[in-house]
């Protein structure tokens, strides 16, 4: 825990910057004055935590750890000139969503939608994901307006799914939350469960008016 402690100083301090190869098991075994043993499990941590990664003939290197995300309370408010999504260009279709940052990914989530709203409708078909404006603007096309959205946040350690996805250590923390668009008459038309992002990158901004 010591020499894994020390190690998660000199990255955080960019003394071994993301993508840097640490030194070789018996370069750190002969510099701390121990077992080859005890490197490896100091490593092991770092690995559970996602700050390094070993790849055969590579070496473990220090890992790429994307920038913080502001998910911002207004996310979801129709901005004129700006019809696409965040994520749009970079989404990938498969079970999940899955939206990256340049090249690493972020979050992932699968959603739900009514068939008796889409059947029949470009909307069904997914070959027109990613559609620009998002769900939103999906149930517009519909005719159905959105004017309510909840959220319900979880947090824990990553499935063995979303840590192989998300690319992160089984260590790293995730947050999980279900997402509802519920149209003007009350009914839930949409639901994404689970949304899944990596819990050490992630900030929610909630705000909140308070009325005298």
């Amino acid at each position: 825990m010591r020499i894994a402690a020390e190690l998660r100083r000199h990255i955080a301090s960019g003394e071994f910057s993301a993508g840097d190869q640490l030194p070789t098991l018996p370069a750190l075994s002969e510099h701390y004055r121990v077992s080859e043993t005890t490197i490896r499990n100091a490593l092991a941590l770092l690995r559970n935590e996602g700050l390094i990664e070993t790849r055969a003939r590579a070496g473990t290197r220090v890992r790429h750890v994307p920038p913080v995300h502001r998910m911002a309370a207004d996310r979801y408010r129709t901005k004129p000139g700006a019809p696409a999504t965040p994520y749009t260009r970079d989404q990938g279709i498969g079970w999940h969503f899955v939206f990256h940052d340049n090249e690493t990914p972020t979050q992932m989530s699968t959603s739900y939608v009514r068939w008796s709203d889409v059947e029949g409708t470009p909307v069904s078909d997914p070959i027109n994901e990613p559609w620009p404006g998002g769900t939103r603007a999906q149930m517009a096309s519909l005719g159905i307006r959105v004017t309510r959205i909840t959220e319900s946040f979880t947090s824990g350690m990553p499935t063995e799914d979303e840590a192989k996805t998300l690319r992160i250590g089984n260590g790293v923390p995730v947050l999980r939350y279900t997402r509802r668009h519920i149209a003007d008459n009350g009914r839930i038309v949409e639901v994404a469960h689970p949304i899944v992002r990596r819990g050490d990158t992630t900030v929610v901004d909630f705000v909140i008016d308070l009325q005298a």
